[in-house]
């Protein structure tokens, strides 16, 4: 024990010499391979490579939607060896969500920078009679009770996000939870439900094929990956995003590092094209800004999930 602490202590004061970093780097990526937050993680972690002269290793550790591997970086010696990359759900939802959970968001980690963000559409399938959302509002109140949306599970962003539709313009929808969106997107394409809410690139293929119908982008302005389709609001503005922590105490030499490292590889027009190509936009940010967000996210959050009534035990 002694000497794993002088150990980390060494590594620590290696780092606030400015020798850091001395061995490979993980990103511990909380969600499995593929999804949209796994990709930037790589090809976050590819551009670091060069800049930062060791290797950075994307290590996925799905799991209890998001919490295993976040608890695992909340664990981890704050040495800039281990580092969070994921998504707005798992970090600011999971904690109300959850009657219990691993880690504490405000308390285990520092945050460093968000990366990305990826807006959600609220899309119809094409024989569902509304056209736009004031549409969708008049019929939902024609027909109280019978139109149903599905969600990628309780808790899920698109369930929340239509609670807060329901709750906003004050209309009876039905949540049908699936496990995962696509599963949800494909039932809406298909016709066995009306609606959802689905992630740009989750559910973009759907519209330009003709397959699903956008009545919507959850924002109160257009986005630049698509500027013809009209914002829902403000009361229905929500920004999901892919963030990058550090655990706890890491020095923030390591911190400004790593930031100043990425905001060079997100400024990159490959990287640029990339996350385009996802359906997601990156975003200027820095440790403080980011901090200071998100307690007004994890209260505003708390309060949509309370209203909703899920709950994970």
């Amino acid at each position: 024990m002694l000497a794993a602490t002088t150990l980390s202590s060494m590594s620590q004061a290696l780092a606030q010499t400015g020798h850091w970093p001395t061995k490979p780097i993980t990103f511990v990526v909380p969600q499995a391979p593929g999804g949209a937050n796994d990709v930037i993680a790589r090809a976050v972690a590819q551009g670091l490579e060069n800049t930062l002269g060791q290797p950075v290793i994307v290590e996925n550790r799905p799991g209890a939607n998001g919490n295993l591997g976040t608890s695992q970086v909340a664990r981890s010696a704050p040495d800039g060896n281990t580092w969070l990359v994921t998504a707005q759900s798992a970090y600011i939802i999971n904690p109300a969500l959850y009657a219990s959970i691993p880690f504490d968001p405000v308390k285990d980690f520092t945050p460093v920078m968000q990366l990305a963000v990826a807006p959600y559409l609220l899309v119809v399938n094409p024989k569902f009679p509304a056209k736009n959302l004031d549409e969708l509002v008049a019929y939902a109140k024609a027909n109280p009770g019978k139109v149903e949306f599905a969600s990628a599970g309780n808790g899920t962003l698109n369930h929340l996000l239509g609670e807060m539709l329901k709750t906003q313009k004050q209309i009876e929808l039905l949540h049908v939870p699936y496990k995962g969106a696509a599963a949800a997107a494909t039932d809406v394409v298909a016709g066995q439900l009306p609606m959802t809410f689905g992630s740009f690139p989750g559910v973009m293929p759907f519209v330009t094929s003709g397959k699903l119908r956008v009545l919507g982008v959850a924002s109160d302005k257009p986005t630049s990956l698509a500027p013809e389709i009209t914002p829902l609001g403000k009361e229905l503005a929500v920004t999901s995003w892919y963030g990058l922590f550090a655990p706890a105490g890491t020095p923030a030499s390591i911190v400004n590092k790593v930031h100043d490292a990425v905001v060079k590889v997100l400024a990159t027009p490959a990287m640029q094209d990339r996350l385009k190509g996802l359906g997601a936009e990156t975003v200027q940010s820095d440790p403080q800004s980011f901090k200071a967000s998100l307690p007004g996210e994890l209260a505003y959050w708390k309060k949509v999930v309370k209203d909703s009534g899920a709950r994970i035990d």
